[in-house]
């Protein structure tokens, strides 16, 4: 489309990262971006009247490439059947190839759901460094959206072992440094700080301050090292953290021992509604989403994102084996993997069905919307389900009515158990979030806390043309689940739920600086212990894109100026 102009004629566009107050106006499109609108007449016109426009959805945390992924696919062929165990019927798309699933869809499936939903970008929190090559290649082989990763660190035994020596912070960083650029990732994700390689020293939990058996470091060491090491590195997205103690009771008090151990460094806590249990009650177990919103409203260096339930069959993939084996035994249907890879991480995969009648399940559920309610700024919430793990991403529509409908929020709550409907402080809360917030959570929030807010997020002059058109509706829900347009770097990709183009997606990676002089250790260490060489891990800009990318574009975010 090279010097084609489209005008997006007439929409309310919603656009919070330029201004909190929506407005009806025209939008235009020239090679891909943003422009003003131009003298001459446009090429294309598109009547938006009576829409809401938005900038391309980005899911900042879901898992849609990589090990665990495929071992989800593995464990479910019957999310790839019918009910009655025939296949799924052929695509009538000609665009579209065979793709399915729900709780662990096929790559093409992501992509084009993502983008019939109005998203148009997605991150894989979870990548293991060893594994990289492949989840980059996974990435690729999703249809039309951008995509990025964070690296794990912090459970493997480089970090660990530099650490319990008292290595100098400089080296810790610069280890931290090449491994992002080796793996082109886009930040740093810790699973269960340290505790995913205790457990393979036989250690059942990890406390904030509790040491390693064999390592003898603290998860509030290892956090606060790696957030510090990002800050001076200029990363722009900061630690991504899967706290210790998911999914037990109490562990509210872990999550703001957590915050406590940044000592102001900043942080995004990932699937904050997973580690928001206190054991008030008779079951003692409880929502603590007052003390979380309270701990985040007082921290600004803090962000979040929910990973909210939604009710159904799903599967549960998690790096976190120590706390996937401890909830083996709940899984349905009855069966699950646990893995690793060069002691670089863990992995487990556990199927879940989230239940109404289930006591637990309520009130995870009521915990999630209640955190999304009593954070004060939206600016420092994204909207998730943790896909799979809290629920399919294709259930966002949903959430979004939730959130956004209290009447509609409160007949829901009337089906879930008994006691958490009386109970719960859901129902008290009367905040309805607006379009303009929810635009926050799911465009300009995530576009910001990654570093990409220069061309993504928003719908200023110079910005890609990623744009969401959707009917304005009552039911939020249908609203949000089939818009009217969607455009991908200004070329119309679907139209009312059809896939018009297929597209390949663009990689967000970022590149610190570091000191070369830890190649030297790295070098020794991969001769030793890796299963390639050092020469051989490292992921070129060239195989990024032409083995990993299929020909899609790379997009490196640039880093800000460090602190060292």
């Amino acid at each position: 489309m090279s010097g084609k102009t489209i005008r997006l004629r007439g929409g309310r566009v919603v656009d919070p990262m330029v201004t909190m107050d929506s407005q009806v106006r025209d939008l235009w499109v020239r090679d891909g971006h943003l422009i003003d609108a131009p003298a001459e007449p446009p090429d294309t016109d598109v009547d938006a009247s009576g829409c809401v426009v938005m900038a391309g959805g980005i899911d900042m945390h879901t898992h849609i490439g990589g090990g665990k992924v495929n071992l989800s696919r593995l464990l479910l062929p019957e999310d790839h059947r019918r009910p009655d165990g025939s296949p799924i019927a052929l695509p009538t798309n000609p665009l579209e190839l065979a793709s399915c699933g729900d709780c662990a869809p096929g790559t093409l499936h992501t992509g084009y759901r993502y983008v019939e939903m109005g998203y148009t970008a997605a991150f894989e929190p979870a990548m293991v460094p060893a594994n990289a090559r492949h989840a980059h290649m996974e990435m690729g082989d999703t249809p039309i959206v951008d995509h990025g990763a964070y690296v794990m660190l912090g459970n493997d035994e480089l970090f660990l072992q530099m650490l319990a020596e008292g290595q100098d912070f400089e080296r810790i960083r610069d280890y931290m440094g090449w491994t992002i650029r080796a793996t082109k990732a886009m930040g740093v994700k810790v699973v269960n700080p340290g505790g995913i390689s205790a457990f393979k020293f036989n250690q059942r939990k990890l406390d904030v301050d509790e040491q390693h058996v064999h390592w003898r470091v603290t998860p509030r060491q290892v956090v606060h090292t790696l957030a510090r090491a990002l800050r001076e590195l200029g990363v722009p997205h900061p630690l991504h953290i899967h706290g210790s103690n998911l999914g037990v009771a109490g562990n509210i008090k872990s999550t703001l021992e957590t915050i406590e151990a940044l000592e102001g460094l900043p942080a995004h806590l990932t699937h904050i509604q997973f580690h928001s249990y206190g054991t008030e009650g008779p079951k003692k177990f409880s929502s603590a989403a007052a003390q979380l919103a309270e701990a985040v409203n007082a921290n600004p260096n803090v962000s979040i994102d929910v990973g909210q339930i939604m009710f159904g069959q799903t599967v549960t993939a998690s790096g976190d084996t120590m706390r996937q084996h401890a909830n083996a035994g709940l899984a349905s249907p009855r069966k699950w993997i646990g893995a690793d890879i060069e002691c670089d991480a863990g992995c487990g995969v556990v199927p879940f069905r989230y239940r109404e009648t289930s006591y637990v399940n309520a009130l995870q559920w009521a915990i999630g919307l209640e955190i999304f309610l009593l954070v004060k700024d939206p600016w420092r919430v994204a909207l998730t389900t943790d896909h799979p793990n809290g629920g399919p991403f294709t259930s966002y529509p949903h959430l979004i009515r939730l959130l956004m409908d209290r009447s509609f929020r409160n007949e829901q709550l009337q089906r879930i158990h008994p006691d958490v409907a009386a109970n719960c402080a859901l129902a008290s809360i009367t905040r309805e979030l607006s379009l303009e917030e929810i635009a926050v959570m799911t465009r300009a929030a995530p576009a910001r806390l990654l570093g990409i807010a220069g061309e993504r997020g928003h719908l200023g002059t110079g910005a890609a043309a990623d744009i969401a058109v959707y009917r304005e509706q009552a039911d939020r829900e249908a609203m949000f689940t089939t818009p009217e347009y969607v455009f991908k770097d200004g070329t119309l990709v679907a139209r009312a739920g059809r896939i018009t183009a297929v597209t390949p997606g663009g990689t967000h990676f970022v590149e610190p600086e570091y000191d070369r002089g830890i190649e030297k250790l790295l070098r020794r260490h991969f001769d030793t212990q890796g299963m390639v060489g050092l020469d051989s891990f490292a992921i070129s800009h060239d195989e990024l894109c032409t083995c990993c990318n299929h020909g899609g574009r790379l997009l490196p975010a640039a880093c800000f100026e460090g602190v060292r």
